[in-house]
């Protein structure tokens, strides 16, 4: 008698996923008390606050199982300017990469580290710290990805290399926050500490992150190198917009225009974000001009311009649902009114820990908390006043429990299935989400070890 072959487990959709963490938030809405804080505005910062002790439990209101559907619509919307940025960009993009400039440019780089490839990774991912821990880079990242991908598959490498040394750059200088405004700035205000003081030691931090983050993606890569089908992607048909049969190894002069207009666009997009307090809104128009700049360069008409955009649109559309359905977890916390009462108990876990540890137990706190708070600045605001006389009551610095949140909330924007950041790139560059988290979390617990190392290591020098 035959035996029947087991069926090989196949990962659930990231649909499937998010609704599963949909469903245990509708649950939690019968289980977990409703409860709030007192919030008020800060009349020095304009920034509305919490009030340290205001936790006052209210009449508790539990979604309604039927309405479940409502609320991922109401997470799709309040997810839209997320979405539209990611829609232009990928139209923007589909137009700028279709003149083959970029893969050309690509190509050429890819002769110059021909011999060194493995050097890209730590050059790319230091450039890109650097937006990170001053402009608070983080959404934005996605749309440098094409680069970072076509140059790795060019030198051999995969997708997921070519992402990663792009997005986990701007998330390392993100986390160790130098002089990101977004992060630190917000919370040491709160703190009422100067502005970015107790930068040497978050310079010492960024080192460490990127020389653990450049070996773990230069193992991954030599491995994937040497036997592809260890690669996390293996298997997955390749996207059309990667393939490169037909490359030649000459550059024209129209795509020497269309490089031009790109890096002129690329300045005015860091000056924007760094001097202009430039959003969504702003982005997306620059990228707009972009993409119809570059096609007429290119001697598109308008409508080869019209359809490439909205090949480019359509191929991360469900990129763009993702994102919007990951925000009705916050959405269902929210508006049943326990997200107070969760971060209230995750802070309470750090009063009950031993003294030794409540440093660490408040970077780990944080990053629970950022489970449910995925803004930094939103984070900051939160939970900060909490913190800060916690952090007085124990003996333990201001500006160690500043670190414990910058950390807390840095780490797991590069896991988290609702992380707009994370979701946005993942969109870009087509990579499963649950390809991605193969490939991430074994560097997620090296990074949260650090991060524990590094909160020991602020207590031992009076941080």
């Amino acid at each position: 008698m035959e035996t029947k072959a087991k069926k090989k487990w196949k990962t659930p959709h990231t649909f499937v996923i998010l609704v599963v963490i949909i469903l245990i938030a509708a649950a939690a809405t019968y289980i977990v008390p409703a409860g709030e804080f007192t919030r008020f505005k800060d009349a020095a910062t304009g920034k509305t606050l919490v009030e340290a002790g205001s936790y006052h439990r209210i009449a508790s209101s539990p979604l309604n199982p039927l309405k479940i559907p409502s609320a991922i619509y109401t997470g799709i919307v309040k997810s839209a300017s997320t979405i539209t940025f990611m829609l232009i960009i990928g139209g923007a993009f589909q137009v700028i990469t279709s003149t083959g400039a970029l893969t050309a440019l690509c190509k050429k780089l890819s002769k110059t580290f021909s011999k060194h490839k493995y050097v890209v990774i730590p050059v790319f991912l230091t450039l890109f710290s650097i937006f990170g821990f001053t402009m608070g880079m983080s959404s934005e990242v996605m749309i440098f990805v094409p680069i970072g991908i076509t140059l790795a598959l060019f030198l051999g490498l995969d997708k997921v290399t070519g992402t990663a040394m792009i997005a986990l750059g701007a998330a390392v200088g993100f986390t160790a926050g130098l002089l990101n405004p977004f992060n630190v700035g917000v919370a040491q205000d709160i703190a009422e500490l100067q502005l970015f003081s107790g930068m040497a030691y978050r310079v010492f931090i960024l080192v460490v992150l990127l020389a653990a983050t450049s070996a773990y993606i230069i193992c991954y890569a030599r491995k994937v190198a040497a036997h592809p089908e260890k690669s996390v992607i293996y298997g997955i048909p390749e996207d059309q917009e990667y393939t490169f049969d037909n490359v030649t190894d000459s550059i024209t002069v129209r795509q020497i225009a269309v490089l031009i207009v790109m890096a002129l666009g690329f300045g005015i997009l860091i000056y924007g974000l760094s001097k202009k307090g430039w959003y969504f809104e702003e982005m997306s128009g620059l990228f707009i001009f972009m993409g119809v700049i570059c096609g007429f360069i290119s001697g598109y008409g308008p409508s080869r311009i019209a359809r490439e955009f909205g090949e480019g649109a359509k191929g991360i559309i469900v990129g763009c649902l993702i994102i919007g359905i990951a925000r009705t977890v916050e959405v269902i916390l929210s508006d049943a009114n326990i997200l107070d009462t969760i971060v209230y108990g995750i802070v309470n876990i750090v009063n009950v820990m031993p003294d030794s540890i409540k440093a660490v137990g408040m970077f780990l706190c944080q990053s629970l908390i950022n489970c449910v708070i995925v803004s930094g600045t939103g984070q900051a605001a939160v939970t900060m006043p909490l913190m800060v006389p916690v952090s007085d009551l124990v003996g333990i610095s201001r500006q160690t429990s500043v670190l414990a949140f910058q950390l807390g909330d840095g780490f797991s924007n590069s896991v988290l299935p609702m992380s707009s950041s994370l979701m946005g790139y993942l969109a870009v560059s087509k990579i499963p989400y649950s390809k991605w988290l193969k490939f991430m979390m074994p560097l997620f617990l090296i990074w949260t070890a650090l991060g524990c190392l590094f909160m020991l290591g602020a207590l031992m020098i009076g941080y």
